[in-house]
């Protein structure tokens, strides 16, 4: 057991910490395309040590180590090849370039993934794109406007300070950053004076989390979690004027658009920003409720063995690792699926589950099928039914 190396809070320096959930030996990736049963039993392990700041309430943890973290081309994370998921960005892409005039405009994406957003944007409307990401394909892009389209395969960071938008769009990215405050003081830096540059943010809600005690959606790539409240707040401190805050996504995703401004920005709270201490009671119920939980779904699995049935996840990606990592090997499932098909063929990071395409399970024939996600409980059953497969639909 390694003890935690931070000590103050990386988002508002603050002290008040509460150590309140931990596991040890977790994956330390979740994503990445893993070619054996062996590579994927045995990948590097870290520990995970939940910690809630009580000054800015900001969630993070506290034994993170970057060095043990891998983002590279072999990183799949990308949810493109679910209609749900297209059809969810693609709106919000459109949204974003009509309500913030990008028609004909730059935007620069930090953390572009597989550069499926920035692509959407600019067939919205927007003029040129700019995505940095040390994963990302240029080759799998197939668009009309491809050559209004640039693509840096590299981590942002001082290097390219230079690069210049109207927008800067950073996704399901700030999560996987532990000196929060730091990378956004960056991003202040970067922009300099051209203040009226829109910075439009999208990530997990960690209060959905904690009402939910979804400790699926803990995991050690995931080193930082934010709240409507504890996201504005470290915007505010960072420079940016806060000018809308939301949830979307069946409210699993934040939404908060801003603006650059002097540090730390006007501006009062707006009603959606909880105040940190309405988070405690959730943190508390977090940390009493996990076992429970836990206990629960293993006799849920056991009840399907005992019945002569057998149990798939449908979901290879981080929820899915973390799902089987708690669960252990006594959770009694084999195999993974995947409508991604970069993933078929490959094994689940730390216990080493093998990830099949939904044609498997015609001769699987599974008791128990769980989504990892409700979200796409209704696209997962529709492609149930297609294959012919009579099973129990479930979703954590």
């Amino acid at each position: 057991m390694t003890s935690p190396t931070t000590s103050t809070c990386p988002a508002c320096a603050g002290s008040q910490l509460q150590a309140f959930h931990a596991e040890r030996d977790i994956p330390t990736n979740s994503c990445l395309l893993l070619d054996s049963r062996d590579e994927a039993e045995g990948y590097p392990c870290g520990d995970l040590d939940l910690t809630f700041c009580h000054t800015c309430g900001f969630v993070f943890n506290a034994s993170f180590d970057p060095a043990l973290s891998e983002y590279s081309q072999r990183y799949e994370e990308t949810q493109a090849f679910s209609g749900r998921f297209v059809e969810f960005a693609r709106d919000l892409a459109g949204r974003w370039v009509d309500k913030y005039d990008l028609a004909g405009r730059s935007v620069l994406e930090i953390g572009c993934g597989k550069g499926e957003f920035l692509t959407m944007m600019v067939e919205a409307g927007a003029g040129h794109g700019t995505g940095i990401d040390p994963g990302v394909h240029a080759e799998r892009v197939d668009s009309p406007v491809a050559d209004q389209l640039t693509w840096i395969a590299d981590f942002y960071g001082p290097d390219y300070a230079h690069l210049a938008a109207d927008a800067v769009v950073c996704r399901h990215t700030l999560e996987h950053i532990p000196d929060v405050g730091d990378f956004m003081r960056l991003v202040r830096r970067s922009i300099g004076d051209r203040t009226d540059t829109i910075v439009l943010f999208e990530l997990p809600d960690v209060a959905r989390v904690l009402d939910e005690i979804a400790f699926w959606d803990v995991y050690y790539e995931h080193c930082s979690y934010f709240t409507l409240g504890s996201l504005a707040r470290l915007f505010r401190a960072t420079g940016f004027e806060v000018l809308h805050l939301d949830v979307e996504y069946d409210d699993q995703y934040l939404i908060i658009e801003a603006r650059p401004s002097e540090t730390p920005a006007p501006g009062a709270p707006l009603p959606e920003e909880e105040d940190p201490a309405s988070l405690v009671e959730r943190v508390d119920g977090f940390a009493t409720g996990y076992a429970a939980l836990h206990t629960e779904w293993l006799k849920r699995l056991a009840e399907v063995e005992a019945d002569g049935g057998k149990t798939v996840i449908w979901g290879a990606g981080s929820k899915g690792v973390s799902f089987l990592t708690d669960l252990g090997r006594d959770a009694g499932i084999e195999y993974a699926v995947d409508i991604n098909p970069y993933k078929h063929g490959k094994f689940m990071a730390g216990t080493g589950q093998e990830i099949v395409g939904p044609e498997f399970l015609r001769e699987y024939q599974p008791g128990m099928v769980v989504a990892m996600n409700p979200i796409y409980r209704e696209e997962i059953g529709a492609e149930l039914d297609r294959l012919g497969v009579d099973t129990q639909l479930v979703a954590v």
